[in-house]
């Protein structure tokens, strides 16, 4: 039987994206700088439609750059809240697709949790495992650069950034100037050409 082949989820994303999450008007963003565009990525990846296509999206991004740098990827996650959805829907889309083994989903909290084992990092982690670490947006790369201590600390080996958006402020620079390569699905200035 012939295979043809799948059409790509990203323009489907992006014009999600842009409808449901990309604002423009007067902002304080959480580093109290102020902005005339605000990108709150949870209003998509937290939508049902919005998660099958980012988590297509970004599977398909994962696939593609870990086969470029001939890497085996076995997680995906970031720091709570906003790579949450994302590495959830990443790795139902590689269950989906047949990956095998599928990835792993994974979460950072902000501080090791008070009680029982006292982890940092809930779900499909452990020591030695290499991942991708996710966020929905970078901006001054803080929280990825947060999510990528701690893995390293509990074990695990970071083999590339991946982010739904990059707002294009200085996050990439600071993530790869750390020594970790940085991928992402859409820019800043890709939302804004589109009007």
């Amino acid at each position: 039987m012939p295979e043809f082949p799948i059409p790509s989820p990203r323009p489907a994303l992006f014009e999600l994206l842009r409808e449901k999450s990309f604002k423009t008007g007067d902002f304080t963003l959480a580093s109290g700088k102020k902005s005339s565009y605000y990108i709150d990525c949870r209003l998509t990846t937290l939508d049902p439609a919005g998660a099958c296509l980012v988590g297509a999206a970004m599977r398909e991004l994962l696939v593609a750059e870990a086969a470029a740098r001939g890497l085996d990827v076995v997680g995906v996650g970031g720091l709570t809240l906003g790579a949450d959805p994302i590495a959830l829907a990443t790795a139902m889309a590689s269950h989906a697709g047949g990956d095998s083994p599928a990835l792993r989903p994974f979460v950072v909290r902000k501080e090791p949790k008070g009680h029982g084992r006292g982890r940092q990092i809930e779900g499909g982690f452990a020591d030695g495992d290499n991942v991708v670490v996710i966020d929905d947006v970078i901006t001054t790369g803080g929280s990825t650069l947060q999510a990528i201590e701690v893995v390293e600390r509990e074990g695990g080996k970071v083999a590339f950034v991946a982010v739904l958006v990059d707002r294009q402020e200085g996050g990439r620079e600071a993530i790869e100037a750390a020594g970790h390569p940085v991928v992402s699905l859409f820019t800043r200035d890709e939302l804004l050409a589109a009007g």
